[in-house]
């Protein structure tokens, strides 16, 4: 890597690490020296599996999302059991991945056993996500323990693609995000798939009355009601951004700006009532500028990986299985 990306890194992770009020107790060289090549790994066994398939990069980027939200990033969204976060309604058969982190985790174990979290190992797979489909590389605080329990109820309560923006927000702000992190974590849908479930009501009686939505663009519309006709199967998937299926750039807020997002949860930021004081300016600059998207999305990405203090020392483990506490 070049000095003057090392550099950029640096300052962008120090930015906000400041803004953030990051725990000390993590730190990007936690590793260094108890597992040096821990990077590499992760690195090697992520992109293994996106040249097997490319959608498995927003499938990680979804797990950690979705991890962090529900007891902070602890891992626990990985823990199996009937009780499991991945049984809840946001997160069952449609949560991905699982098996991708085995293998990292078995990788890892293989040079440094008993020493990296699984809750480290998702953040990290999260970043190698973004950064080996063209986004941003940002420096990854680590020293999480895994946590020892699931929390299925929260996870039934993770952000929705059918919920407005106020309730998307206030989901946000009650783990300590902003409206920035809203916007720019949003801009994770530049890539990836949704059933047709996450979004077929959009498409014919979106009003009650017979209507689609208002706000999505006609072509798009009609090509969706192809893909998900009424009666259809729920489970088929259209990507998230038609122009850039399977890169990682700013192409998800000028679809915006046409109307063409994928989720009622994407087009709100700048069709509704709400985003005209709140996020709509955001969506305008990012689709102008990918260096300040990316910028925010590595702040948001810190933060996001900062929510509720992170388990950490007496309170949580090393797993030897990311599926099961030890025993």
């Amino acid at each position: 890597m070049k000095t003057q990306n090392k550099h950029a890194l640096l300052t962008i992770f120090t930015l906000c690490m400041i803004c953030s009020g990051a725990r000390t107790q993590l730190s990007p060289g936690i590793y260094d020296k108890s597992c040096p090549s821990l990077v590499q790994i992760v690195r090697k066994q992520v992109s293994m599996a996106l040249k097997a398939e490319i959608r498995m990069a927003a499938s990680l980027i979804r797990l950690h999302f979705h991890d962090c939200f529900v007891n902070g990033c602890d891992g626990s969204i990985l823990l199996d059991g009937a009780d499991s976060e991945k049984l809840s309604i946001s997160n069952a058969n449609s949560a991905r991945g699982f098996e991708v982190v085995d293998t990292i985790k078995a990788a890892v174990e293989n040079a440094c056993p008993g020493v990296v979290s699984c809750a480290d190992i998702l953040t990290l797979a999260a970043r190698e996500s973004v950064y080996l489909t063209g986004g941003p590389l940002w420096r990854v605080a680590l020293g999480r323990k895994d946590g020892l329990v699931a929390n299925q109820s929260s996870a039934n309560n993770l952000p929705s693609p059918f919920e407005p923006l106020d309730a998307i927000i206030a989901k946000f702000q009650a783990v300590g995000l902003n409206i920035t992190d809203v916007v720019a974590l949003s801009g994770a849908h530049t890539f990836g798939q949704a059933k047709c479930d996450l979004f077929s009501n959009r498409l014919f009686n979106f009003t009650g009355q017979g209507s689609p939505d208002a706000t999505l663009e006609t072509s798009l519309l009609s090509d969706l009601r192809t893909v998900c006709p009424v009666g259809g199967n729920g489970n088929l998937t259209a990507p998230l951004d038609r122009n850039s299926t399977d890169v990682f750039d700013n192409n998800y807020f000028k679809n915006l700006l046409q109307g063409k997002g994928l989720l009622s949860s994407d087009q709100i930021l700048f069709s509704s009532d709400l985003a005209v004081n709140t996020t709509k300016r955001l969506v305008e600059a990012y689709s102008q500028s990918q260096s300040l998207f990316f910028k925010d999305f590595a702040c948001s990405m810190i933060r996001m990986a900062g929510i509720m203090n992170p388990v950490n020392g007496s309170s949580g483990e090393i797993r030897k299985n990311c599926r099961v506490i030890n025993n």
